[in-house]
């Protein structure tokens, strides 16, 4: 008798992962989910509607990369660990992921740019922003010389900015 437990405890242990995970990433939140909307407390709300973003985020990565993750033996221990950081009120994990790392991207795309891929420069490219260029310009040869050259432009050429933008930059 006290083998066949101890059998059952390791099988136990062994696959407490696969046991433990549907618990705390499914059903916990799936009643924590329901009691929220039961609840008047905005707070609990955004808790579970950020767990079930960050928990589509995961489930996603885990598709797109399931043949890479077979490899790695401590995946499904490493996504236990993080699905319990985000989901146990102890640690509010996944409103502490909203607010520092979804919030402001969402509230203010221009803080946090993960898309940004810094443009090659063209030889026969005119840069994006002509204040930028009338900045360099101004640092490499000073005001006045920006204000001759602003002059300059106006008379010879009527006032053209085009022209005016290539002989900055």
């Amino acid at each position: 008798m006290g083998s066949g437990s101890s059998n059952f405890l390791i099988v136990l242990l062994k696959n407490f992962d696969v046991l433990a995970g549907p618990v705390i990433s499914l059903v916990y939140p799936l009643y924590a989910s329901v009691r929220a909307i039961e609840s008047k407390s905005p707070r609990d709300d955004q808790q579970w509607l950020t767990y079930w973003v960050l928990y589509s985020f995961i489930t996603l990565f885990e598709l797109t990369f399931s043949k890479i993750l077979e490899w790695i033996p401590i995946w499904p221990y490493a996504k236990l660990i993080v699905t319990c950081w985000l989901v146990l009120p102890y640690f509010n994990g996944a409103a502490y992921v909203y607010e520092h790392y979804v919030r402001p991207f969402v509230v203010n795309p221009q803080t946090i740019n993960i898309w940004y891929v810094p443009k090659k420069m063209d030889t026969f490219a005119k840069p994006d922003d002509i204040l930028t260029a009338a900045e360099k310009y101004i640092a490499e040869n000073g005001t006045q010389a920006f204000e001759n050259l602003i002059h300059r432009a106006d008379k010879s050429r009527g006032g053209d900015y085009h022209t005016m933008y290539d002989e900055i930059y």
